[in-house]
Order: structure tokens, then sequence, then C-alpha cells
């Protein structure tokens, strides 16, 4: 089954689609491993990963789409991608659109603001006319329609926190763009349950919520109760990634690097320990056993390192 029915059918259960961010394939293929319906590639992530720079509108189409066909290509479940503001007007969109679908995700989401962007939980943002955000989603449509019309179509609108935005805008905007043919309608950055309460009660059709930054946290419960569809957590892979790898540091500089083998030790234990088997060599065996001369095995005669298999 392609990945974009199988989102489908998850939107069509009835039940909120809990989503973790990953930023690059490594924390995709670990999340995936835990058991989650569906993954989100974070653009801050992205940016922060490949780049080492904000989500400032730095990272290209390029790069996004490149890390999430790695993303969508580690994993067996689908993912959402963020795709920014489609790199261009509404003809820009059409090949990002083709893009996207063709690295595999089952859905992007694209916002209304202008070019270059930014986090939509940092202050400084702008967002698009009403009337050319709408030609972008309209353009959007008919291009996933002419390759894969299961592929999803997240609308998102900056408006509730953009200069001289508003609430009433950002549901006004939502409703147009679900009109233009998105599926699922995000307003990014609600600042109260009430607000929450608000979007849910008047966007005429699913929602997506960004639970961070300036936004309240609800629990899966709590999320199914009001509806939303899907909810995204895009960076607490990110931040465990920056908190463990600084602590990290700071004890090989503080202790040496036989620090590293304090962490070594502490890591035995963890499902994930095996490296390699985790990584995938014991799969690449079974391909080599299936596809390959029976004496190309040969190779693992008398080699010194990890083997399936083996202790």
């Amino acid at each position: 089954m392609r990945m974009t029915t199988k989102l489908r059918q998850l939107l069509g259960s009835g039940r909120t689609i809990v989503a973790p961010g990953c930023y690059n394939a490594l924390s995709a293929k670990i999340l995936d491993g835990v058991g989650f319906p569906a993954l989100y590639m974070t653009g801050y992530g992205t940016s922060l990963s490949l780049l080492g720079l904000p989500d400032a509108g730095l990272a290209t189409m390029t790069e996004m789409h490149l890390n999430a066909r790695y993303i969508a290509n580690a994993v067996a479940v689908p993912v959402i991608a963020d795709a920014d503001n489609g790199y261009g007007n509404a003809i820009n969109v059409i090949r990002t659109v083709r893009e996207y679908v063709q690295t595999g995700v089952a859905a992007i989401h694209l916002e209304d603001q202008i070019i270059p962007k930014r986090c939509g939980h940092v202050a400084g943002r702008r967002v698009v006319p009403i009337e050319e955000a709408v030609g972008k989603i309209r353009a959007a449509d008919k291009a996933r329609r002419e390759i894969d019309p299961d592929f999803v179509l997240i609308a998102r609108t900056d408006a509730r926190g953009a200069h001289g935005g508003s609430l009433d805008d950002a549901i006004r905007r939502a409703n147009a763009y679900l009109e233009a043919g998105a599926d699922v309608a995000f307003v990014e950055g609600p600042t109260s349950v009430d607000e929450v309460r608000r979007v849910r009660r008047e966007v005429r059709g699913p929602i997506l919520y960004n639970q961070t930054g300036v936004s309240p946290r609800f629990s899966a419960d709590e999320l199914q109760d009001l509806g939303i569809a899907i909810a995204i957590l895009p960076g607490v892979a990110l931040r465990a990634t920056i908190q463990a790898v600084h602590d990290l540091g700071v004890a090989l500089r503080d202790k040496g690097p036989l620090a590293e083998e304090d962490f070594a030790a502490r890591f035995k234990d963890h499902p994930l320990a095996n490296v390699h088997a985790f990584a995938g060599f014991d799969r690449i065996q079974a391909w080599e056993r299936e596809f390959l001369p029976a004496e190309d095995l040969d190779k693992y005669q008398d080699s010194v390192g990890y083997q399936p298999g083996r202790s």
C-alpha cells in the first residue's frame, strides 16, 4: 500500500494521529522503531541539522526535499513533510509538489508566509495576500491530482501571529484554503486553549495542531476530545539530540577520551545498543544470501568484526 493511501486511512479512522518530529533519516528510523503511526519532517530541524542555521528561509527546496526523500525511504510509516511556502509563487508550487510526491512522503504542508519565511513560533512573520495564497493551494491541488490523488495536502496559515494578523484572519484563511483543495487546515500559533477550541469549532475541515512554541500542550486523550486530526511535535528529537550530544561533549572535554567508555557502559543495556543490527547489517547479510552467489559469502570466514548471528 502506498504511504499516501495509508495516511488517508489513518485520517479516516477518526483517531488523532500523533506524529513526532524527525530531522534526518537516523532520527526517523529510531522513532519509527518505537511504533508511531506517522512521522513529521521538521523544517526547523532540517535547517539546523543540515546547515547549522535557523529556520529563517535559508534551506532551499533541494535541501528540504532531499531530506524528505532520505527520511521517507528509511521508515515504514507515512511521513508528513514541511514544504515551507512552496519556494515561490503558484507556478513554483507546482514543481514543489511534484518533487515532494516523488520523495515518497505521504503529505506536505504549505504555508502562506512571504519569502523568506521563518519558524512559525518566531516573531517577525508576514503573510502574502489571501488571493495569492489561495492560488498556490489551488495549484498544489492540481499538481498532486495529476500524479497521486491520495497525496495529502495540508494548508498552513501563519496569520495568527504574523505582523498585522489575527486569529479571525487565520480562520478565514484556513477555510479559504480548504475550499481551494487542501485536505487539512493548519492554523499556526494559537496561544491559548480557548483559541485552539475556536479553531476547531470554526474551521470547516480536519485540523493539524502544532504542539510547540507559544501554543498550549495537550495529552493524547485531550487531543482526541478536541477532535484534532493530526498533532505534530516537531522539536522532540532535535532537543533530545542537542542535550545528549552537548552533555557527552562536556564529559569528553572534562574527563578526556575515556569518558566515551562510561557512555558505552550506560548504553550497553539499551534496546538499540547493538548499533550494527539497528543499522541493518543483518538485513544486508540476508539479502546477500538470497541474491548473491554462494561463494560471495566466503568473505565472512575468518573476518574480524560484527557478524549477524554471532556474539
